[in-house]
């Protein structure tokens, strides 16, 4: 993601550093420019939407995503107005991803309910949909202009319901914490659900999000002991999902979900300043061949059908190569039911 933490740094970064990390990383080859999303978290930072807006002022063809938006932490025309002016100010270039997050004592200090997340982030992708679309209720006052191209809706999360979100109602879909054979799982279930609604699977983009450390000494132990310091737990939660080792062995380890059926790649550095790291992986990856040149065109909007990617830290990558019958080779024992009531109704609202 941007680099909108202060874990290991004294200070928070400034606009004009956001400003040029953004548009180093582009120049470096990111496609899509992200930034993480929390009102009440352990450490400072900066929030998700207003370093988006920064980043917008000194990039010129980069998606601009949020991953994720926790929706339900705040008021749904709040989140219309405030996305509708970003698509407008960076000409287009905006993909919203949302979410329901997972921290109970943030829903707290917001003076919101963490129980009934999910059903309100369900209302609310309506809410802001009819929003964009310059819904009213009174004559004479409406969100304008109405925003174009209309702004994807892109879900995060990798439990049941996030992925039956997804497929029902998400342009895209976002996952997080979990290995190639999960994620090539999880898609088939996405397919699934999406063709039982009546949806062309292939209208829901698929991206995922890996948390990476690249290079230097210890690698490993760098990024493990960074994540523990921003989350708050310890080093061991992380260890099955940090990305880590040189350039050329992260970016193998990121073909193999390349090859698990990840359209997109969002790079979330392990670490405070993640420009040089980046650029070094993102050099590795071309000469791998795993991604093509994406731009915002490949996830933003105006390619991407409405039915009913980075600096310092973020890039989003266009996969070169796709894995075709991803069902043919699921692994049974990550997922007890393929379809069904289970992912309309999990057993935590998520």
């Amino acid at each position: 993601m941007l680099p909108t933490f202060a874990v290991d740094r004294a200070e928070l970064p400034s606009a004009r550093h956001l400003a040029s990390v953004a548009a180093e990383a582009e120049r470096a080859g990111a496609t899509g420019i992200w930034s993480c999303d929390h009102l009440f978290w352990r450490t400072p930072l900066i929030e998700c939407l207003s370093s988006l807006a920064v980043a917008a002022t000194s990039t010129q063809g980069s998606v601009l995503g949020a991953s994720v938006l926790q929706v339900p932490l705040r008021s749904a025309p709040v989140i219309a107005k405030q996305a509708g002016s970003l698509q407008q100010l960076s000409n287009g270039r905006l993909v919203l991803g949302v979410g329901v997050g997972s921290h109970e004592p943030e829903y707290a200090e917001a003076g919101a309910t963490f129980r009934s997340r999910g059903r309100r982030l369900d209302a609310a992708i309506a809410e802001l949909r009819r929003l964009w679309d310059g819904g009213h209720g009174r004559p004479g006052y409406a969100q304008l202009p109405v925003p174009d191209p209309a702004i994807p809706v892109f879900v995060g999360g990798s439990s049941p319901r996030a992925l039956a979100r997804a497929a029902a109602a998400g342009d895209g879909w976002i996952a997080n914490f979990v290995d190639p054979e999960e994620y090539s799982a999880h898609l088939a279930v996405l397919e699934d659900i999406a063709e039982a609604s009546g949806k062309d699977p292939t209208l829901v983009r698929r991206l995922v999000l890996l948390f990476v450390s690249v290079g230097g000494e210890d690698p490993r132990g760098r990024g493990l002991a960074w994540m523990s310091a921003l989350y708050g737990l310890p080093e061991k939660a992380f260890g099955r999902h940090l990305v880590h080792g040189s350039p050329g062995d992260c970016a193998a380890r990121i073909g193999e979900y390349v090859e698990a059926g990840a359209e997109h790649v969002v790079v979330f550095y392990a670490g405070d300043d993640p420009l040089a790291p980046f650029s070094s992986l993102a050099l590795a990856s071309r000469k791998a061949e795993l991604f093509t040149a994406g731009g915002a065109d490949s996830l933003s909007s105006g390619a991407v059908p409405h039915t009913g990617d980075a600096a310092g830290g973020s890039t989003n990558m266009t996969a070169r190569r796709r894995t075709p019958a991803l069902a043919d080779r699921l692994p049974e024992r990550v997922l007890p039911e393929r379809v069904g009531s289970a992912y309309g109704t999990a057993q935590r609202d998520r």
